[in-house]
């Protein structure tokens, strides 16, 4: 019987990026170790999507090379652009707005992905084949470059989300709109990434289920569209919020019981440290996080397989050449 994949990604930034600082601090690098610690527990491998305070970080370079050399996890690029050199002011305060990378100019986009790639892979030497956008926000062009510069597999796509109503640049459209995307693993095409097609690069959707039936949604929509708003409909993520062990399994089980091969969770670094994050801002949050990272990942020890992005990647191309 082949289980599923357990793909477990760590959006690897800095300290309370929810907060708009001036000053981007990195005291959550030292909290990393008990994560890879209780990962490797269950033999599960993580990859750690890393952006541009992190790998400039001492403690960081010195984690990230040991996962490296003992092959317990995956180390992938994750970029937010506001701080990524080369900086570019594009709203007059981009660390107070967060725009999106998507935003700023085509060429800034390129040198911010080509500068952010480099540093990674000078720093660490190696390939980087995995990325996810910041603040989640993809589009073709972005997906194009990553292709030209050899990255293999992207997990920013989260079906069932629309990004829309939250704004970066004030003068913007806000963020991606994934409502219409698949839920499944897919090659993208080039010219439409909400559509499989013949690309390089392996799009990875975060496991996300609707809250609700799909009845009760059309109705909510329809109420709401009465009343003259938009409504998005309330979703559950494979994501830890503090308490939330039973809604993570189901959404699990719900990926499994469609025929996924593979279920998708997600955290960011900051909230493995008390107060990185909105959500667990006490000693006694993170006690309670770890907690249901316990229940989580002892549930889902017999029902997966872990692999790092860039190993489900090789995975589905062993797949393909054998269909």
């Amino acid at each position: 019987m082949n289980l599923p994949a357990l793909l477990i990604t760590v959006d690897t930034e800095g300290d309370n990026l929810w907060d708009n600082h001036d000053k981007i601090m990195t005291k959550n690098a030292s909290f990393l170790p008990r994560f890879q610690e209780l990962c490797e527990k269950y033999q599960f491998k993580p990859t750690w999507l890393t952006n541009y305070e992190m790998v400039i970080n001492p403690e960081y370079i010195d984690f990230s090379r040991n996962i490296i050399r003992q092959n317990t996890g995956e180390i992938g690029m994750h970029l937010h652009a506001c701080n990524n050199p080369p900086l570019y002011d594009l709203t007059g305060n981009d660390q107070q707005h967060q725009p999106y990378l998507i935003e700023y100019p085509e060429q800034i986009i390129r040198d911010k992905i080509i500068y952010i790639t480099n540093l990674l892979e000078d720093t660490l030497q190696i390939k980087m084949r995995s990325h996810r956008a910041g603040r989640w926000a993809f589009n073709i062009k972005y997906a194009q470059i990553l292709i030209e510069q050899g990255y293999q597999i992207d997990c920013s796509v989260t079906p069932r989300v629309n990004w829309k109503q939250t704004i970066g640049d004030p003068q913007g459209r806000g963020g991606t709109d994934y409502q219409a995307f698949p839920d499944y693993s897919y090659f993208i095409d080039e010219r439409n990434i909400s559509k499989p097609g013949d690309s390089t690069l392996l799009e990875v959707p975060m496991s996300i289920q609707y809250k609700y039936s799909n009845l009760i949604n059309q109705l909510k929509i329809i109420y709401h569209h009465w009343r003259g708003k938009e409504h998005n409909p309330a979703a559950y993520w494979l994501r830890p919020s503090g308490g939330n062990v039973k809604q993570m399994i189901d959404v699990v089980k719900t990926s499994l019981r469609n025929g996924r091969d593979y279920v998708e969770f997600m955290i960011h670094s900051s909230e493995l440290m008390p107060g990185g994050s909105p959500t667990f801002k006490t000693k006694y949050d993170i006690e309670v996080l770890y907690n249901d990272l316990e229940q989580l990942f002892n549930w889902l020890y017999p029902h997966t397989v872990s692999m790092t992005l860039s190993e489900f990647y090789s995975k589905k191309i062993k797949y393909c050449k054998t269909k």
